[in-house]
């Protein structure tokens, strides 16, 4: 009885009694398990025949099944090779670039949402909303794309300086950032098409440079929000005893605010990066061929071969390792950087 009784006996107050802690690790082992296991079920998967696979469930490689590379061979050296290079070329550029260059934008924008106050009016935005409208439309009709700018330009200047004066009204910072976030809550289908006219005109269709710049727009409001966040943590006044001391505004920024800010970037970056490597959609309308990445690849090889598990299941392992291991090379940033804006004043 004294043995079950130190078996639930706290012996400090903030430390669980040795039942709760094997409670707490039954748990968490369980649930690790349960999470893990797609990842087991895919990896040995991949080493099957395909007459281990439609016979029924194995588990145990050596055990259930003798382990084969036939589906590794023909995916990286076979007849599929030509098939998964490009496409895997396309993903990593496309990926990291986009993943960077929304990193860059968006930091800066956010930095700038934190630090200065913006008061944009009312007929200034909607004048230039209505441009951009203008300009779009023109280009899509067949005008030249340069002639159409430059006329959209002269109007937006003409209609500021007319009815635009007739709005008074200001919006702020807040408004800005909610109006950021909310194109990201747009579905990306109401704008698919739209886009696909656009690049159309401008002949970006099935290019690596259009896929970039649709990612980056796409995931830009992701990271002005999670970095704002981040930034508002960050205490104005090391910016202000940097200024005493005759920093710039860029040394500032470039020097103190980014080191200190490093967890926040290094998580937003693998959020952004994530979702730009699995991006389906937009990579499905405004690419074909050339610019081909990998879940368009996967999905085109599973419908023109059937379900062949084997062979999907090396390929999903080939898409997804990459991001797998810089997360675990980045995770002391990444467990830091996910607490972006939980603890503010």
């Amino acid at each position: 009885m004294t043995a079950l009784t130190q078996l639930f006996r706290r012996r400090f107050l903030f430390r669980p009694s040795p039942a709760q802690m094997i409670l707490s690790y039954g748990l968490l082992i369980g649930w690790a398990l349960v999470v893990l296991f797609p990842l087991y079920w895919l990896v040995i998967t991949s080493v099957k025949l395909p007459i281990h696979v439609s016979d029924g469930p194995v588990y145990l490689p050596f055990v259930d099944f003798q382990p084969s590379s036939h589906a590794w061979r023909y995916i990286l050296i076979g007849d599929l090779q030509n098939d998964t290079v490009r496409p895997y070329v396309n993903t990593v550029v496309v990926g990291l670039a986009s993943s960077l260059l929304a990193l860059a934008f968006g930091t800066t924008a956010a930095y700038g949402l934190t630090r200065f106050q913006y008061r944009p009016r009312v007929g200034a935005v909607l004048s230039f909303i209505g441009c951009v409208a203008l300009a779009i439309g023109v280009v899509a009709l067949g005008a030249p794309w340069p002639a159409a700018v430059s006329a959209a330009l002269l109007l937006f200047v003409i209609v500021l300086q007319t009815i635009g004066r007739r709005f008074t009204r200001s919006l702020g910072n807040s408004d800005i950032a909610f109006w950021l976030i909310s194109q990201r809550i747009l579905p990306p289908v109401v704008v698919v098409i739209p886009v696909y006219v656009l690049y159309q005109q401008f002949r970006l269709l099935d290019t690596r440079a259009g896929l970039i710049i649709a990612y980056v727009a796409a995931n830009l409001p992701i990271v002005v929000w999670l970095m704002r966040d981040y930034f508002q943590t960050i205490p104005i006044e090391l910016e202000e005893c940097a200024a005493i001391d005759g920093a710039s505004r860029y040394r500032t920024f470039w020097s103190i605010v980014l080191p200190l800010a490093m967890p926040g970037l290094v998580a937003t970056f693998l959020f952004v990066l994530v979702f730009a490597w699995n991006e389906y959609l937009l990579a499905l309308f405004l690419s074909s061929a050339r610019a081909q990445t990998m879940p368009l690849s996967v999905a085109a090889q599973n419908a023109t071969r059937g379900p062949q598990w084997w062979f999907m299941s090396v390929l999903i392992i080939i898409m997804i390792l990459p991001v797998i291991i810089m997360a675990i090379a980045l995770e002391r940033y990444i467990a830091r950087g996910l607490l972006v804006g939980a603890i503010k004043g």
